[in-house]
């Protein structure tokens, strides 16, 4: 029995061994396992048929219902079955008195298999010692006792007594097979969770957008897997390789220090880093973690690779959108169904809303109500079809206010082509439009008086000549020019000038219908058109003289200033407007010529156009250029005429241009004068007379005669209040090398007035260079005894008028002996100009004036014929 015992326990291990290579082998084929199995259980049986315990004569026992229970146990019905099969086989093939008996046990043994096996399914019994145990001992119990009630009487006593060393030596056999098999069954089990585990691993590292790289502490690659951002799906080049081999020297560097920083930390890493792949410079991001277990005695970390370079461009796109949202311009998004998302801080600078305000609101709480569902239902035609709409929109802020904006609107779709969002752009007009409507004013309005200007005035001509047409009557265009306006800006200053101009529109614009138009053009010019009036010419005679005096009425209406009313008078010229005929310009030319025929009458008149107007007109202008080209032909020259006093001895001379024409001869200035000052080409002839009478002086200073003469030069308004007047003039005198003590400027009171407190620092400047100061045509000014004191003068020129009247006109006198005591009052030289008789000088020189200019002494003359009649004086005396 013993070898028997040795001979079972053997053949036990050997088909634990069997069945464990058996589960290995056929585990790729779970089908076929179960057949497999059952199979080999079935020559375990077998093999433990043929290697019974023999008890007595004719009482064998194995333990084949063991394999038999343990099959149906632990692999179920299937391969119990074959194996059951295989074994029971064996036993018919044998065919003695027990293979039914050996049958029978078998078949208990794979029902108790079988019975709990179920069991065990159900969670109500576990593969432990603590429920094999009694289950082994059930089983050879179970075999024992069938076999008892087989055997012959004789042999039951002597099979009781073996039945203790058979269960002793039966349930451990049985128990071990069980163990071998579970473990077995246990480790295929772990080998296919295990190979489930690494195929989950490897699908879900594999489907990383990561490469995953193994690096040990030396820099050196122990494995690559799942997708390769870098090495171009070329990983299995890199492992054995070194990241020095791998990437450029620096980055290779910079990867160690990662791999080793990693390692001594033993915790997550992280690390950003550019490289250069397909000639393009990508941003990649590492992640590094220590591997737990050393590899090869090696510390290694693993890491993964991501490229990020576009998810960095999206972060800078998302921060650049971020800031233009929160830009200047309002804007707002909706949602495909025009439910409000968001909006920025500009758009709660304009309209008033905030966020909270108009969340999960549509846009409809914005409308104004002045755009009708038509304007809508196109607007929204044009999203539909072009995704894009753009316009001018009234909408409402939440004040109530209605203001314009201009307003676009774009749909953004997503990656299928179907609208998610729309994206509105507001931009508040109300600013824009309050400057449009200033800057229509500006150039249509006047400034001052708020009346239309010329380029608005030409439009309102245009008008009315079309009204004209169309109802064959006349109309007219009136041309209005103060009288002597001018004089109020020298006396009052401009403030009280502008507010006098504003008086003067206001009186006029009452007199206005409502298809009138009063407009201004320059400072003291006024344009009025009359809407249609007559049917003919003498009609508009008629009503034009009425009309007139209804205008200079107006006029004259004061204006009270300081306690004063002043008051204004006009000059009208007035055109005749019938249809078309003529052009707006042309309308307005003609009764500017009208105008200037009144002024030549005097104030207070006005003159309907005639033709011959426009000869005189044509014949100023034709002069106008002529002054121009002679300027530039340097035919204006300077006459010299002589000042002497009362011992007939020179002291001084005025220049005086004249002007040598190439037709009309030797012209004086009152031939151009007044033209030139229209014209501002004044400045121009009187730097002409400066150059002139330096250069004179500067010949005149080797001439022991004229050498200690003064000379004489006057300044024009255009010159004084010139920005760079002095430096001018002293350029001049250091270019010709005159002495400055011997010029002497001549101004007019009227000059002053318009800015003192300049003139009075100009002529300081002049002063300081040796120039002296004379004022022309003293007495006649309006402010000449208020300012008098207060500039730096050498001397006073009394005016010819005053002289002229000698001896006849006692208030001439008188005004000549005010003025002298007044000029010896303040230390003045005196001059008398005009003097052309010998009673005049006498009268003159009685009353203490001694400086005498005028045809009695010397009439103007060239600077040759002066040399020359003081030569022959000088001989003669």
């Amino acid at each position: 029995m013993l070898i028997s015992i040795i001979e079972q326990a053997i053949l036990i291990l050997a088909s634990g061994w069997l069945l464990a290579m058996n589960i290995r082998l056929v585990q790729p084929y779970p089908r076929l396992l179960p057949l497999t199995s059952g199979f080999w259980l079935g020559m375990i049986a077998i093999a433990c048929i043929t290697m019974p315990f023999t008890i007595g004569p004719g009482v064998l026992l194995d333990v084949a219902d063991a394999v038999i229970f343990v099959a149906g146990l632990l692999s179920g019905l299937l391969t119990g079955g074959l194996a059951f099969i295989l074994a029971a086989s064996v036993y018919i093939w044998i065919n003695d008195a027990s293979a039914l008996v050996s049958i029978v046990s078998m078949a208990l043994a794979l029902s108790l298999g079988l019975i709990c096996r179920y069991a065990l399914l159900q969670g109500r019994l576990s593969l432990n010692i603590k429920y094999l145990l009694p289950l082994s001992i059930l089983l050879h119990c179970m075999s024992m006792s069938l076999l008892y009630l087989t055997v012959e009487p004789q042999l039951q006593a002597h099979l009781l007594s073996m039945m203790l060393p058979f269960m002793v030596v039966a349930v451990p056999l049985t128990l071990m097979l069980i163990f071998i098999l579970k473990d077995a069954h246990d480790r295929q089990q772990e080998q296919q969770t295990l190979a489930s585990s690494q195929a989950r691993l490897l699908a879900i590292t594999s489907a990383l957008p990561d490469m995953m790289s193994v690096i040990d502490e030396q820099g050196e690659y122990i494995e690559v897997t799942a997708g390769n951002i870098i090495f171009e799906q070329e990983d299995h080049r890199a492992v054995g390789k070194n990241v020095q081999d791998v990437y450029p020297a620096e980055h290779a560097q910079r990867l160690q220090a990662f791999i080793k920083d990693t390692i001594a930390q033993q915790a997550v890493n992280h690390m950003v880093f550019e490289l250069e792949v397909d000639n393009e410079l990508r941003t990649f991001e590492s992640v590094a973690q220590v591997v737990k277990a050393d590899i090869d005695e090696r510390d290694a970390v693993v890491i993964l690779s991501r490229d990020i370079s576009e998810r960095i461009k999206d972060e800078t796109d998302l921060r650049i959108a971020a800031v233009a949202f929160e830009s200047f311009q309002s804007l707002l998004v909706t949602d495909k169904n025009n439910r409000i998302l968001r909006v920025n801080r500009a758009f709660t600078a304009i309209t008033g809303y905030q966020q909270q305000d108009v969340l999960g609101k549509t846009p409809t709480i914005f409308s104004s109500g002045k755009h009708d569902k038509a304007f809508y239902r196109e607007m929204w035609q044009d999203i539909t079809s072009q995704g894009h709409w753009q316009g001018e929109i009234y909408d409402k802020r939440k004040s109530g206010q209605v203001y314009p904006q201009l307003l676009s609107i774009s749909a953004v779709k997503d990656s299928q082509g179907e609208v998610s969002h729309y994206v509105a752009g507001m931009t508040d007009l109300s600013a824009q439009k309050e400057d449009a409507k200033k800057i229509h004013h500006l150039a249509f309005y006047d400034a001052l008086t708020g009346l239309p200007n010329r380029r608005l005035l030409i439009n309102r001509i245009k008008q009315i000549q079309r009204d004209s047409a169309k109802q064959k009557r006349l109309g007219a265009v009136i041309f209005i020019d103060l009288d002597h306006f001018k004089k109020i800006n020298d006396l009052w200053g401009f403030s009280v000038g502008d507010k006098l101009l504003k008086h003067i529109a206001d009186h006029l614009y009452r007199l206005l219908t409502e298809e009138d138009c009063l407009a201004r053009l320059g400072s003291d010019q006024f344009v009025l058109v009359l809407e249609p009036q007559a049917d003919n010419k003498a009609e508009l005679v008629e009503y034009l003289t009425q009309y007139s005096q209804r205008l200079f009425t107006a006029l004259e209406q004061p204006y009270h200033h300081a306690e004063q009313g002043l008051r204004s008078s006009a000059c009208l010229g007035i055109a005749e407007l019938a249809g078309s005929r003529h052009s707006a310009e042309e309308l307005l030319h003609q009764a500017e010529m009208a105008m200037y025929a009144a002024k030549a009458v005097g104030k207070g008149e006005w003159r309907l156009f005639e033709p011959k107007m426009q000869d005189a007109l044509s014949a100023r202008l034709l002069l106008e250029e002529d002054i121009k080209r002679g300027l530039a032909a340097k035919e204006f020259c300077v006459f010299f005429q002589a000042q002497f006093n009362s011992d007939k001895k020179l002291v001084g001379a005025e220049a005086l241009v004249r002007w040598h024409h190439p037709t009309r001869g030797l012209l004086a200035p009152g031939a151009f004068i007044e033209v030139a000052e229209a014209s501002s080409i004044m400045s121009s002839i009187d730097q002409v007379v400066l150059l002139r009478a330096c250069e004179q002086m500067a010949r005149w200073a080797d001439m022991p005669i004229f050498r200690d003469i003064t000379v004489s030069v006057n300044i024009s308004p255009a010159q004084l209040y010139q920005h760079h007047f002095v430096e001018d003039v002293l350029a001049v005198i250091e270019k010709t090398g005159a002495d400055p003590q011997r010029l002497k400027l001549e101004l007019t009171e009227s000059m002053l007035v318009t800015d003192m407190s300049q003139a009075i620092e100009r002529m300081r400047q002049f002063k300081q260079a040796g120039i002296r100061f004379a004022i022309d045509d003293f007495g006649t000014g309006y402010s000449s005894l208020q300012y008098l004191q207060q500039l730096p003068l050498d001397q006073l020129k009394i005016d010819q008028s005053f002289v002229r009247g000698l001896p006849e006109d006692s208030s001439s006198l008188a005004i000549i002996r005010a003025v002298m005591a007044m000029a010896n009052s303040l230390g003045l030289e005196v001059i008398a100009e005009g003097v052309e008789t010998e009673v005049q000088r006498d009268i003159l020189f009685a009353n203490h004036c001694y400086l005498y200019q005028g045809y009695l002494y010397a009439k103007p003359q060239a600077a040759e014929q002066l040399e020359a009649m003081m030569q022959a004086e000088q001989i003669n005396v």
